[in-house]
């Protein structure tokens, strides 16, 4: 049952991602709201990464952050955003099929070099570190949309924008 709930709400909260990143418009993909800010592009990048990470928890018993490099390129077309997306969900959902109690409860490091940054069972970093991360993120990207009045996605029931409808 716990296996259960957990492919659940990591398929629920991709689809709502994949629902929000299919709006990207690519003529602001440069556009970012504020000089601290990422842009548009590299936002929905990092949600992208997010989604790698998630499929590293799986994959390995630790992910050092001293590995990776620090910034990618961002991906500029909303067209490879979503086959990376799409490609990797693939990836998560075949391990996660794959996986058992056992393994969802096997622990699981994230680290910086020698600074161990959270040791948890991989049921949780995939909600943690995994999940809730690109929620966040997730929630970013649909203020980025509604400063660039493109239409929001409903998530968790209708938007502002399909209300009504």
């Amino acid at each position: 049952m716990v296996k259960q709930l957990i492919i659940g709400d990591a398929m629920h909260e991709l689809a709502a991602t994949r629902r929000i990143l299919e709006r990207l418009p690519e003529e602001h993909m440069t556009w970012k709201p504020h000089v601290k800010s990422m842009t548009l592009s590299g936002l929905a990048t990092h949600l992208i990464n997010l989604l790698n990470w998630q499929v590293a928890i799986f994959l390995y018993p630790e992910f050092d952050l001293s590995t990776v490099p620090l910034r990618r390129e961002p991906l500029e077309r909303r067209e490879d955003v979503l086959a990376e997306f799409d490609a990797n969900v693939v990836k998560l959902e075949k391990l996660l099929a794959e996986c058992d109690e056992k393994t969802l409860g096997e622990e699981w490091t994230l680290r910086n070099g020698d600074h161990i940054i959270m040791r948890q069972p991989r049921a949780i970093a995939l909600r943690t570190f995994g999940l809730s991360h690109m929620v966040h993120h997730r929630a970013q990207l649909g203020v980025y949309l509604r400063l660039l009045d493109i239409p929001v996605p409903g998530l968790y029931g209708p938007s502002a924008d399909e209300e009504g409808k």
